[in-house]
């Protein structure tokens, strides 16, 4: 099968998920062409069977902004008809969805293909709701062949804000537990770890609902108690007031920023804990890729993260804010080593058993041979 990806290329979760499901898609011999502004972060190896096709937006004195969905929807027409796509499957509906109902219109009688949208959180939380974009994200639901979600949480929000007679499929997110699995890295966690404390661990975007400086403020609580470090993994517009709050405290030695990184199995191998005290999630991919190396989560009840952690067994949940229950739990797991390896064998077991890579791409696999053969309507 022919199938075109379209994803933002950057270091959030809809990306990582567009790229991994292409990947995946490519090894079992479909061909996948992946259209977009950049290369994804993680295309990062060539593989046979997967295509990148640069989308290049025009600059004109008299565009003052960038039209990029309007060059999105020039660059699918293009790839539809020179590479004769079964699908098109664009993730997050902003402006993806949009750009992809305008091409396949005007291919339909020359190159058609059918059109799956993937919500992923924010395109229907948060920008979706703006004024300006619910009528042109309702409209490209109501247009697309087929919709899923990550999260059962999520297609309740999409019926509730977007209509309830919408179809929408649940597929979960996945992880390659071949890939993230615990592993001995002695170099790494002699450089993290010099003195074998215990390591809380946060992986984001750092953007403001990610929340990273209620990270800093755990920390602090459970260093009355145990001489724990924090280890902080990414870059976005939160660091620098993070960076800040860290020197407010006194904690310079006891917090390190990696900044963004590729090596995650690895780095998440020395963790202890991870901590994801998000404002609103969707479904928490992060959460997961610690749950499949054999990290106990911590993390706020908040969307879709309770489908992925199970509190008291594989992690804990508190509420939103609630910096000293996140710490009590922390202790807690790093005060009991019996305890704490019940956990770890929980998370990786979770991990493996309900959202293995193997396990959800056939789900996919399956909605485009569905979709394909179902007949076009008259």
């Amino acid at each position: 099968m022919r199938i075109g990806m379209v994803c933002y290329p950057t270091y959030g979760g809809s990306g990582v998920m567009a790229t991994e499901l292409g990947h995946e898609l490519a090894k079992r011999g479909h061909s996948v062409h992946f259209i977009t502004y950049a290369t994804p972060m993680r295309l990062d190896r060539f593989q046979d069977n997967v295509y990148f096709h640069e989308v290049e937006t025009p600059a004109y004195p008299l565009f003052e902004f960038n039209l990029y969905s309007l060059a999105l929807a020039g660059k699918i027409i293009d790839v539809a008809k020179y590479e004769t796509l079964d699908v098109l499957h664009v993730h997050y509906a902003i402006p993806h969805a949009v750009s992809g109902f305008l091409a396949r219109e005007i291919v339909n009688g020359e190159a058609p293909f059918k059109l799956i949208t993937t919500l992923h959180g924010t395109d229907i939380t948060l920008v979706g709701l703006e004024p300006t974009y619910h009528p042109l994200v309702r409209y490209s639901l109501e247009q697309s062949d087929s919709i899923t979600a990550v999260s059962r949480f999520l297609q309740e929000k999409t019926l509730q804000n977007f209509g309830p007679e919408l179809s929408i499929n649940v597929i979960p997110n996945f992880v390659d537990t071949a890939l993230y699995q615990r592993c001995d890295c002695p170099d790494l966690a002699s450089h993290i770890k010099p003195n074998g404390e215990p390591i809380i661990m946060h992986v984001s975007n750092f953007r403001p609902v990610k929340r990273v400086m209620d990270c800093v403020r755990v920390l602090q609580e459970v260093r009355k108690t145990l001489p724990a470090k924090l280890v902080l993994v990414g870059d976005g517009p939160d660091r620098s007031e993070t960076e800040r709050l860290v020197r407010e405290m006194g904690l310079n030695d006891y917090v390190i920023f990696l900044g963004k990184q590729t090596a995650l199995p690895e780095i998440l191998s020395v963790a202890d804990l991870f901590l994801l005290p998000s404002q609103q999630e969707s479904f928490g991919l992060s959460a997961l890729e610690a749950l499949s190396a054999s990290v106990p989560v911590i993390a706020t009840n908040v969307g879709g993260v309770g489908e992925v952690v199970e509190h008291g067994a594989s992690g804990f949940l508190a509420e939103l804010g609630d910096i000293n229950r996140m710490a009590r739990y922390c202790v807690d797991l790093l005060s009991s080593p019996k305890k704490m390896a019940s956990f770890q064998a929980a998370a990786r077991k979770r991990a493996v058993e309900k959202f293995d890579i193997s396990l959800i791409v056939p789900m996919y696999e399956e909605l485009y041979k569905r979709i394909v053969e179902e007949p076009q309507p008259a």
